[in-house]
């Protein structure tokens, strides 16, 4: 618990540090509470979100002169809890028949790697994983996902370059059956959410994984980098009334101090989050957990002892 704890601390560094400074003074004055204000907009919690913390924080320090840093951090913390309650998301996998589990967004967002890197952390969990490479319009991501798979040691099917996305799909469907794999993970081509053509490919995926299982793809997950912060909203929203989205993996936050954008998005679209890309390496790819976010963001137990 500690170690993954330590592993979300380094991955929200850049964020925690934003606010971070105030945490550490042993007594806060109204300047502090401005600063703080600045802080939270900063790093991208958003304005209602920012508001309950200051507005919160302001009483409290009406009611104690004596207030610390430490009193603040406990406040946000207890804010994010309240705001966050629900937003946990977790797959559950299938008896029996693959769990499918297809990965969308935008390109850039980090899609062909999450897809290798949720993987490998199934594998490391006794799954039995087949990866899918549908990105048929980038040769190079075909050949990234190849080359991730092949260091990760994930079964692969990709198709070629300019291929019928769908196909691939399907063939992918059959050989997780075949060869006995419980997981399927589908990359697919990265797609601006305005472009009409591309969306319909993917509700084409769709309808050809439900020829071997109605209910497939059992998790449809827009991919968005971390980094874009709030502004990933409507691009989130969009998606989601296009194609019906099951949830949100975030990438690339370990480069940005806009990681508030996390609770911004929740509380704007009410799609749970199952995973938090917090560097670059295989491992990096972490299921998202309200506490460890929180704590990573405004410090825990630990810190103090």
């Amino acid at each position: 618990m500690f170690s993954l704890l330590k592993k979300f601390k380094s991955g929200l560094a850049k964020s925690a540090q934003s606010i971070g400074g105030i945490f550490g003074r042993k007594k806060l004055d109204a300047s502090s509470i401005e600063e703080l204000e600045e802080a939270l907009y900063g790093a991208d919690f958003g304005y209602e979100t920012a508001e309950e913390i200051v507005e919160e924080t302001q009483k409290a320090y009406k009611k104690d002169k004596e207030l610390r840093g430490s009193d603040v951090a406990k406040i946000g913390s207890s804010v994010l809890r309240r705001v966050l309650q629900g937003s946990e998301g977790r797959i559950e996998f299938q008896e029996g028949k693959p769990t499918v589990i297809c990965l969308i967004g935008v390109n850039g967002s980090g899609k062909t790697t999450t897809t290798a890197k949720m993987g490998y952390q199934f594998k490391n969990e006794g799954r039995s994983v087949l990866v899918a490479a549908c990105d048929t319009f980038r040769a190079a991501a075909i050949e990234q996902l190849r080359e991730w798979s092949n260091r990760l040691d994930l079964d692969i099917v990709s198709g070629q370059h300019g291929a019928d996305a769908a196909a691939t799909a399907f063939d992918a469907y059959q050989a997780a059956e075949g060869r006995k794999h419980d997981t399927l993970i589908i990359d697919t081509a990265g797609r601006l959410h305005t472009k009409s053509n591309l969306m319909e490919e993917l509700a084409k995926i769709r309808r050809v994984l439900q020829k071997h299982d109605e209910a497939a793809p059992h998790y449809s997950l827009l991919v968005v980098d971390g980094s874009l912060g709030s502004n990933s909203i409507e691009q989130a929203r969009v998606f989601h009334e296009k194609f019906g989205l099951d949830g949100l993996v975030l990438t690339k936050l370990d480069g940005t101090s806009r990681g508030g954008a996390i609770v911004g998005i929740y509380r704007e679209l009410k799609l749970p989050i199952f995973f938090l890309g917090l560097g670059e390496q295989a491992e990096d790819l972490q299921e998202y957990r309200i506490d460890n976010y929180v704590d990573a963001i405004f410090g825990s137990s630990e810190d103090e002892e």
